[in-house]
């Protein structure tokens, strides 16, 4: 039976019970800057990849930004794929840093041709940087540029084209976005090549009080018309890994396993339908 792989985001708080426990899961996947420091964290991750694949899930390379990459950040980055021989490496359809400054959010860049060759020359420079491919993710999007002419699911599909790279396929991202700007978010997943799809992350959103939109904050179990995107992607894109994002308002440790389970029984329900 064809089935995804399903795995967790590792976080602090749980590294010692999944040491202790080792659950079934897929794979772990961690924010690759927080390791790449010769630290006791580190050390953890090496012993947990053991057991378990490990996804490195970059947040700091700025792919976007309108200046040259960050020669240091790729060299300690790849250094960190060596040690740590990763299944899959993704890294954000966004920008981060300018003037040597790393700003603590993944920030928008306008679709247009020229942001679009600026993009590709970096997932090219930093593929060949890390000697991997990587997998791009389609962001959360609050805001849109008056000079964005490209649709956002035509503007990552092209940079696969062009670039080789993979689309890491945030299935929480899209219906965010939808719901912000009133889009469909089936046509949004038909849009995709499937071919390029390499991972699907799932998380849950926060309503906001005062203004009409969600936020894509990872602090809450995914919702249901988020499940049910992604059993639409699962039937689109057959099997693809699958991640599971907790990052704020950590659960127990069950709690994710629980999510985890889900997804798994969804795929086995798409095999089901499928017969």
């Amino acid at each position: 039976m064809p089935s995804c792989s399903v795995g967790i985001g590792l976080r602090s708080p749980h590294v010692s019970e999944i040491a202790a426990t080792r659950p079934e899961l897929g794979f772990l996947e961690v924010h690759a800057e927080n390791y790449m420091a010769e630290t006791p964290a580190l050390d953890r991750l090496l012993e947990l990849r053991r057991d378990y694949p490990v996804s490195l899930h970059g947040v700091a390379l700025s792919l976007g930004s309108a200046e040259e990459l960050d020669r240091g950040h790729l060299v300690r980055f790849r250094a960190l794929i060596e040690r740590v021989e990763p299944m899959l490496v993704s890294e954000h359809l966004a920008w981060s840093a300018i003037g040597g400054v790393y700003l603590n959010d993944l920030l928008p860049l306008p679709y247009t041709e020229a942001s679009l060759d600026l993009f590709c020359r970096h997932v090219e420079e930093a593929q060949e940087a890390l000697d991997r491919r990587l997998l791009i993710e389609n962001p959360a999007s609050y805001l849109r540029y008056r000079d964005s002419l490209i649709p956002e699911a035509e503007f990552i599909t092209e940079i696969a084209r062009r670039t080789g790279c993979g689309i890491l396929c945030d299935v929480n991202n899209i219906y965010v976005s939808a719901f912000n700007f009133g889009f469909e978010p089936i046509a949004y997943l038909q849009a995709l090549p499937k071919e390029a799809i390499g991972e699907i992350h799932l998380a849950g959103h926060h309503v906001a009080e005062d203004v009409d939109i969600l936020i894509d904050d990872h602090g809450s179990r995914v919702a249901k018309p988020v499940w049910e995107l992604y059993a639409a992607a699962l039937r689109r894109f057959g099997p693809v890994p699958t991640l599971v994002e907790w990052d704020a308002n950590l659960p127990a440790l069950e709690v994710l396993l629980d999510e985890a389970r889900h997804a798994e029984e969804l795929d086995v329900q798409r095999y089901v339908d499928a017969l």
